[in-house]
């Protein structure tokens, strides 16, 4: 039970901590958000719970292809906010194109035989 507090806390304040530092400064703020602290997390929790190096590589080399589906997303948000279009809106829309990228890139994986 402890584990999962534990967990939950350090996911808990870095994601805060990003946060609180973009209100400050977005420079700072991303370039925290953009180190895989996620990935890290989940290497760190997946590998103390199991042990299993084999996972953990599995997991790893998943995120490599996935995480390029996750790009357009940085760019379709702030198009549709330059122009014009309030931030919920311009979310939902970033995040269906994100959506949409993703099967793509995944059916596109599948085709070449690439194992997720």
């Amino acid at each position: 039970m402890w584990q999962y507090v534990i967990k939950i806390f350090i996911t808990v304040v870095l994601v805060v901590a990003v946060s609180e530092i973009s209100q400050r400064s977005s420079f700072w703020g991303a370039i925290i958000a953009s180190l895989p602290i996620t990935s890290l997390l989940a290497f760190i929790w997946l590998y103390t719970g199991t042990g299993d190096i084999e996972v953990v590589v599995k997991l790893s080399y998943s995120i490599f292809w996935l995480v390029l589906a996750s790009l357009p997303l940085f760019l379709v948000l702030p198009a549709l906010l330059s122009h014009g279009i309030m931030f919920w809106p311009a979310l939902a829309i970033a995040c269906g194109v994100t959506v949409v990228v993703y099967l793509s890139l995944i059916w596109v994986l599948g085709r070449f035989n690439v194992q997720l």
